[in-house]
């Protein structure tokens, strides 16, 4: 197909619109089982992806559904439907097109499903809810094609996992279904083909011209920045400079309490009252539509936001991003960029805004990744079993199964085409008697074995329950915050529960840039008032907290290599050129430890450029292993580069700290006992179905949730420690907050070699280290070795030391 329907074809030259390469590509191609297009932001992926649908239906009576777009956002799908309605309506095309998200009302999502749309638009979520219906075959017969945007994005996470058992399942209730895939930023296209195409069908690319380079480099500011910290507050004034000289900004930051931070520090700035706004994931809902609003009306100078804008959606005339704070992965830096100047064929423009010295560095090492067009990625690990488990109830909702065919139908997914028998055996297993601890259970028993062999819901009535705990998207536990009045005011927007849990009435918080004070409690909604005089605290939401990719350390190092900086500003190009008079640089290939003494104690620094949550653990493990060498250490606190210790006693020899099995064995012991292991447990089990958030009627709290899901840990532990959900606990807690892989593959780099350096001070690398928040203390020998010498020292000097005891 390359030729356009003349209905198509004459609303572009009304438009004077030409067909890109990529796209007439796509049209050629409408008839390949997957295909995957890569262009940059603005090139018209989009359209691409729609085209194929718009030629076939264009003088072809099709009954119902007809393409299915998924997308990771819901805004962005709503977004799509706006640009999508109104060319089709302009080329006067009888083509009905609709969106289903968790925002649409139950009764459009009736009407959906009675008379399907020839094109609807929704999310992995909404998909999985709609294959779980008895009437699944019937919603989806006809179903020619499925568009899956910024499908990079959901490769990325479990959500992407469970789109792609979906797609298996429409797969086999529509053989012909043609799969396309839409992205900007690929690290790795053919392992992205790999994941989108069912096994081991091929995948064709297309990769679009990259277009020109984007405009980018670091802000210069008059003020350097500090040593330490997050909020770059010293870059206030120069970037409200900014503002003023362009039409939109976006300013990027990587958490929300940063972003809620900067937002108050900036209006407090704004003397000119431009008119600037805030926008992440934890406002409220009406007030995000507000901003969004306001941005496509070109009403805004600037919004400070999160990851919430990301994504692909076509906001208003931005012509600047912003992005504060060091990137910490190239790939989404280049995704933020192109936010700028969303149009093909021109150069995005961003300013990068290091919030401490080493992440100058950083900064400049993405950028000339960015440059250099190296994106950032790991290897996607095999697709995990708790989504597997949610996938086989969600088919048992449907309708009765064959196991050999929902087998066929898994392993024809990607991510699960290694899948054993036994491994898919004990999901269905546990799917359908909870496992061998908790088979005496009603309710975990969810699923039997019919005389003719398929497999269905034991009680039908649990299809409901199942329906309504869909998803692998795990929240933190949230409680609204609304302003207090008698009967209800207004919605303001979330912070966490173990938030929540530290405040008293009086105390003040920041949400959506301004100051509130803590009223009270109100059946689980917090009710505040304003307060503008007061020194707030800064919620904490966790889970937003992105650690250095492996290639931008990478980067970081080479940077270091070099004989002199002169594309770093002078203040930190002086600091490394110290350092490397003082002590040395880090090296690729090797660690770095410094040792040295500093305000009476021991310290060692070790550089391992392994990213904040393996330096994390790091420590926690070194810090462990020192306890049991008797070298006393009494606290760490770890960064994206490095793990600083300090203690009573001189680290001489760190081969034992360093000991890949050694390290291992550390962390299976550590991990038994400890909340981490708990936490990831509380999601698996909520994924997999053991434990139901959802009830008609009702919802768990998050203490409540936490509640059942450690006693059903301590049981499965105690009683059976072989437990399915046990085993993928342990393989999950070694990802995320542990990141032990990296710390494996960081003793993998150095390969044993070590570079012990003995410093008689601080050294200048490691100085910013003891300015960072998060020290952890050690309460081990050390703390009572110190405890004893204060009371030695005390009965002492009051001269108590020399009466008879």
């Amino acid at each position: 197909m390359t030729n356009l329907p003349s209905q198509i074809s004459d609303w572009l030259e009304h438009r004077q619109w030409r067909l890109h390469p990529h796209q007439t590509a796509m049209l050629a191609r409408a008839t390949d089982p997957a295909t995957l297009l890569i262009a940059p932001t603005g090139g018209g992926k989009t359209m691409a992806g729609f085209l194929p649908t718009l030629a076939d239906l264009v003088g072809n009576t099709h009954d119902g559904l007809h393409t299915l777009y998924v997308s990771p956002l819901k805004a962005l799908a709503a977004d799509i439907k706006r640009n999508l309605t109104g060319p089709v309506a302009e080329m006067g095309l009888p083509i009905r097109i609709d969106d289903r998200t968790g925002d649409t009302p139950q009764s459009r999502r009736k009407r959906q499903r009675a008379d399907p749309p020839h094109i609807l638009l929704t999310t992995p979520e909404s998909l999985a809810l709609m294959v779980s219906y008895e009437d699944a075959e019937r919603t989806f017969k006809g179903l020619k094609r499925i568009v899956i945007d910024e499908i990079h994005a959901l490769a990325e996470s479990k959500r992407g996992d469970q789109l792609m058992l979906a797609l298996s399942r429409l797969q086999s209730l529509c053989p012909n279904l043609r799969r396309v895939g839409l992205s900007a930023t690929v690290d790795d296209p053919a392992a992205i083909a790999r994941y989108l195409a069912r096994h081991p069908d091929p995948c064709a690319i297309i990769e679009a011209d990259p277009g020109p380079a984007p405009d980018i480099a670091m802000l210069e500011t008059a003020e350097a920045p500090p040593w330490a910290g997050g909020g770059a507050a010293y870059a206030i004034p120069a970037v409200l400079e900014q503002i003023r000289t362009h039409q939109t900004t976006l300013i990027f930051h990587n958490t929300r309490a940063q972003a809620e931070i900067f937002f108050h520090n900036l209006w407090l700035a704004n003397e000119e009252g431009l008119p600037i706004a805030i926008h992440h994931g934890s406002l409220d809902r009406m007030q995000r539509e507000r901003v969004e609003a306001a941005m496509v009306a070109n009403d805004l100078r600037a919004v400070v936001c999160t990851g919430s804008l990301d994504l692909g959606i076509d906001w208003g005339n931005v012509d600047l991003v912003i992005q504060i704070g060091a990137p910490k992965n190239v790939k989404r830096l280049v995704q933020r960029i192109g936010r700028a100047n969303h149009r093909y064929n021109a150069p995005s423009k961003a300013l990068l805004v290091p919030a401490n010295r080493f992440e100058v560095v950083e900064c400049q090492a993405a950028l000339e990744a960015v440059k250099e067009g190296k994106l950032d990625g790991d290897p996607r690990p095999p697709g995990p079993r708790d989504v597997l488990c949610q996938h086989i109830l969600i088919r048992a909702c449907s309708g009765p199964f064959d196991a050999d065919a929902l087998f066929s139908e898994v392993t024809s997914t990607g991510a699960y085409s290694h899948l054993t028998r036994a491994a898919f055996d004990a999901c269905l297993d546990f799917c359908a008697t909870g496992g061998y601890a908790l088979r005496a259970y009603d309710q975990w028993q969810r699923l039997l074995q019919r005389p003719d062999g398929l497999w269905q819901l034991r009680d039908p009535r649990s299809a409901a329950r199942i329906r309504m705990n869909i998803g692998t998207i795990q929240d933190a536990d949230l409680l609204k915050v609304r302003m207090k009045r008698s009967r209800g005011g207004k919605p303001l927007g979330e912070i966490e529960e173990a938030f929540a849990a530290t405040l008293t009435p009086g105390d003040t918080f920041l949400i959506g840039g301004q100051i509130m004070r803590y009223e009270s409690l109100r059946e689980m909604t917090v009710e505040v008032s304003r307060d503008r005089g007061r020194k707030p605290k800064i919620a904490v939401f966790s889970g937003t907290k992105f650690a250095t990719s492996t290639q931008l350390s990478q980067g970081i190092l080479a940077l270091l290599a070099q004989d002199a900086w002169p594309d770093l500003p002078a203040h930190t190009a002086d600091w490394l050129t110290l350092q490397r008079e003082v002590s040395e640089l880090p090296r690729a290939g090797e660690m770095l430890i410094e040792t040295f003494p500093h305000q009476g104690r021991e310290h060692a620094c070790l550089y391992g450029f392994a990213g904040r949550n393996a330096q994390q653990t790091l420590g926690l493990l070194a810090t462990k292993r020192m306890e049991e060498l008797g070298l006393d250490p009494l606290g760490f606190v770890a960064t994206d580069y490095a793990t600083l210790i300090w203690g009573l006693s001189e680290l001489t020899d760190p081969a034992p700290l360093l000991d890949k099995d050694a390290l291992r064995d550390g962390l299976e012991r550590w991990l038994a006992g400890n909340a981490v292991m708990k936490r990831a447990f509380r999601a698996s089990a909520t994924i997999a179905g053991l434990i139901e958030r959802n009830s008609p009627g009702s919802r768990k709290s998050g203490r409540q949730a936490t509640f059942s899901s450690d006693i059903l840990y301590d049981t499965l532990r105690k009683y059976d420690p072989d437990h399915l959900l046990l085993d993928i606990t342990r393989d999950e807690a070694l990802s995320g907050l542990v990141d032990f892989a990296r710390i494996e593959e960081m003793t993998d780099r150095i390969c044993g070699r070590v570079n012990l350096r003995r410093l008689s001070r601080i050294s200048p690398l490691a100085a910013p280290l003891l300015l960072e928040a998060g020290k952890v203390p050690v309460q081990g020998a050390g703390a009572e070795k110190l405890m004893q010498q204060e009371a030695a020292d005390l009965m002492h000097a009051s001269g108590l030391a020399t009466l008879a005891q």
